[in-house]
């Protein structure tokens, strides 16, 4: 549960009637039950102007949502994964120009897909190795199963490798797959959205000597005091689990796929994925994102990064400043790619301008499978975590509406 500092909407420069406007319109999606609950809270200067819950925690037989509410974050792990790696780079152990090699061996022989079928096809050797910079930056030449869109994706489905969803291995078998799969481009050439997190995930709990999850709480989630965010739900706080829907594009259903009865974040799952795998709290995720808004330090004066850090992450770091628009590979991300580049973990915005939603220059954020996303406008000096349980991200347009909704409330 959370020790928000709540301020006046209005005295934080927002028109009271427009927020009020923002429940009210994601009211019509709960009527007709595209999905269970959801979650907003809108924070200015590190204040608290709005706290809106909605709806219930399963469509069958929840509960009214509240502020204990367990999401599936999915994605949003991502820059939690790469804060730790960014950790380890300030200590000296790891360098953004390491190549991946210095840590998994086993990527030494890795190649290039050159043409053919996902069970018959011709590689050939990259330009050079995948580097941890690549890894952070979606630059790496690898992919997610899901995509459907490269005979790559094809051939990940064919050996088994599924993302945060990779049950039936742990980080290091799950990298040492990875190895043996080729990838889409040669390291450097694209971006495109990819398993390279759970990478870093890996080579944090190489170079720290700790499990992921155990390297999470002592060095980010207990400073910061986190106390809901974790792989494994606990048993004393499954019943706060959120369900979690699938929405089918063929037969326009919406299906139940994972709730606290029968959840595969029960303890004992092998997988900690740093590209997928945790579970959170608006309230817990307000902490981290408050975190990276304030340089690097937490509203309880927890040093989580330096200042620059934090600074370098949410620069963009694709080459000659280009956006996904213009260096992507496929089509699939969590942010639209107008107007977009990408730091170290996170999207941020080169052009507002042109992107679909308004927004601000420098704005960053990431967003999870789930319909999940946090952003941090620093022009605004504005961060906002939303969170419900839809999938696949794409099924309604919540966050661009979100957006649209949120910045016409702006005086």
């Amino acid at each position: 549960m959370s020790d928000y500092i709540f301020e006046d909407c209005e005295k934080l420069g927002f028109q009271r009637d427009r927020l009020d406007a923002i429940p009210k319109f994601f009211e019509s999606y709960l009527d007709k039950k595209k999905f269970a609950g959801l979650t907003l809270l809108v924070a200015r200067e590190g204040k608290v102007a709005f706290l809106s819950h909605q709806g219930k925690t399963a469509l069958e037989d929840g509960v009214d949502v509240d502020d204990s509410a367990i999401y599936r974050i999915y994605s949003m792990t991502k820059p939690i994964t790469s804060v730790a790696l960014m950790q380890l780079c300030e200590q000296g152990k790891v360098m953004l120009t390491d190549p991946i090699t210095k840590f998994i061996p086993a990527f030494k022989d890795v190649t290039v897909f050159e043409s053919g079928t996902a069970k018959d096809y011709t590689t050939r050797a990259p330009e050079r190795m995948i580097t941890v910079h690549d890894l952070l930056t979606h630059q790496s030449g690898m992919t997610y199963d899901f995509m459907a869109e490269h005979t790559v994706d094809a051939i990940y489905r064919n050996n088994g490798i599924n993302g945060a969803r990779s049950e039936n291995m742990n980080s290091a078998q799950l990298c040492a797959k990875l190895a043996e799969m080729p990838l889409l481009f040669s390291p450097g050439q694209h971006w495109n959205y990819s398993v390279a997190t759970d990478v870093v995930g890996h080579i944090v709990e190489l170079v720290s000597g700790q499990p992921l999850d155990a390297y999470f709480k002592h060095h980010i989630l207990d400073p910061l005091g986190m106390e809901d965010t974790f792989f494994h739900i606990p048993d004393d706080k499954r019943h706060r689990l959120m369900s979690n829907y699938a929405f089918d594009a063929i037969s326009r259903k919406t299906r139940l796929v994972d709730s606290p009865a029968k959840t595969i974040y029960a303890p004992g799952r092998e997988f900690l994925s740093g590209g997928g795998g945790l579970l959170s709290t608006v309230s817990d995720y307000f902490k981290f994102a408050d975190m990276l808004r304030r340089g690097g330090t937490g509203a309880n004066g927890a040093r989580i990064l330096g200042r620059k850090t934090v600074e370098k992450m949410a620069s963009n770091q694709l080459p000659n400043n280009r956006t996904l628009e213009d260096h992507g590979f496929g089509e699939f991300t969590e942010v639209a790619y107008p107007g977009t580049g990408f730091g170290l973990g996170m999207s941020v915005i080169t052009n507002p301008g042109v992107t679909i939603a308004t927004t601000s220059k420098g704005n960053t954020s990431w967003g999870g499978l789930a319909s999940t996303i946090y952003w941090n406008d620093p022009v605004e000096d504005m961060t906002v975590v939303f969170m419900t349980q839809v999938m696949p991200a794409n099924t309604y347009p919540l966050r661009t509406q979100l957006q649209q909704l949120l910045y016409a409330a702006l005086v």
